[in-house]
């Protein structure tokens, strides 16, 4: 007899930064993936949010977090992209003031500033941040 799978979804627990300018948000792609995420990550085992957030904003885009400035926007839970079916990613979004000019590292293909009409290039989560932050008028 075969016991059904009760064990509940896996979560991916990530942070990111969601970074406007001109009515667009900074959005980046990861070398080999398809879709745009926010800028950020996962944190490393005894990091609090702003430790791990500072760190994966630098590694990624060389730009420096202030983390007194760190203000909670947005929690969303989705589905992973990239993951196994069933994955859900529960992404805490802080905005943050920040110092220098964003370039890519290597492991970033490329940034984009995005606006409401490029949903379709974002990962799930990042639909749902992108539907906030135009419902709050800081799109267009």
């Amino acid at each position: 007899m075969d016991i059904p799978d009760t064990a509940p979804p896996a979560v991916v627990d990530a942070l990111a930064w969601v970074h406007v300018r001109d009515g667009r948000v900074l959005k980046v792609r990861s070398t080999g993936k398809d879709a745009f995420y926010l800028p950020g990550g996962k944190r490393e085992p005894g990091e609090s949010d702003a430790q791990a957030l500072v760190r994966e904003v630098s590694e990624e885009l060389s730009v420096r977090l202030d983390p007194a400035t760190l203000a909670l926007f947005t929690v969303v839970d989705e589905a992973a992209h990239g993951y196994p079916e069933g994955t859900r990613v529960r992404l805490t979004c802080y905005t943050a003031e920040s110092t220098g000019e964003p370039v890519p590292s290597s492991e970033i293909a490329e940034l984009a500033w995005f606006g409401p009409s490029d949903a379709a290039r974002c990962a799930p989560a990042g639909v749902r941040v992108l539907a906030e932050l135009t419902a709050r008028g800081m799109l267009f």
